[in-house]
């Protein structure tokens, strides 16, 4: 039961955390740009952007032999479902300043990395990009961070080529939440490698 409630605190989290770096009208984070860009592109909602985003992401981070669990279903469907409901209900305003659009943008990135922590850490299984994240850590033996980094700045380019706007906010967090997740992870000493998920679904190497 407690595994599930911590599934669930860190999902909720990280819709949080969207919301949050969204409403600091500073710019789109990486993966809000991609998924905007490819909305406007294709006509399909953000929500079903995302979950279409993420199916895929699933096929392939289990193709490098990255568990599916419940929480990476989980996440996959819940998180653009509450984001949607944040929206819908304001409770999170806009920012009325740069300063204040940074100070969200920071608790927003500080959010997310509990809420990675959180999720990740009931070992359900990773959410499809967290999932991209751990798998490419784990293949190429880099820091988390690098990965993340490297993840972010990737996606944020095509959103950008698709239209998607970007500013101020776009560049701290992509250049941040690297950085802040290994910071988050450093503290909390959670090893992303360690963690032994819960599986539905688990392709064993070859060689095994």
């Amino acid at each position: 039961m407690i595994r599930y409630f911590r599934l669930m605190i860190g999902i909720m989290l990280y819709a949080l955390a969207i919301v949050l770096m969204v409403n600091a009208d500073l710019g789109l984070a990486p993966w809000e740009a991609f998924h905007i860009g490819l909305s406007r592109t294709t006509g399909l909602s953000f929500g079903m952007v995302s979950i279409l985003v993420g199916s895929v992401i699933i096929t392939v981070t289990y193709q490098l032999y990255e568990s599916i669990g419940i929480g990476t279903i989980a996440s996959n469907f819940l998180v653009g479902m509450f984001v949607d409901v944040l929206f819908r209900l304001h409770w999170i305003p806009m920012a009325h300043s740069i300063l204040e659009g940074m100070g969200m943008i920071f608790i927003g990135m500080v959010m997310l990395a509990f809420g990675t922590y959180a999720y990740i850490g009931s070992a359900f299984g990773t959410g499809p990009r967290d999932g991209l994240m751990v798998a490419l850590t784990r293949e190429y033996d880099k820091p988390v961070g690098l990965v993340r980094g490297t993840i972010e700045l990737s996606v944020l380019l095509i959103g950008y080529l698709l239209g998607a706007k970007i500013g101020l906010g776009t560049l701290l967090i992509g250049f941040g939440i690297g950085p802040v997740i290994q910071g988050v992870f450093k503290v909390l000493n959670f090893d992303v490698k360690t963690i032994q998920h819960t599986a539905l679904l688990q392709k064993k190497p070859e060689y095994d």
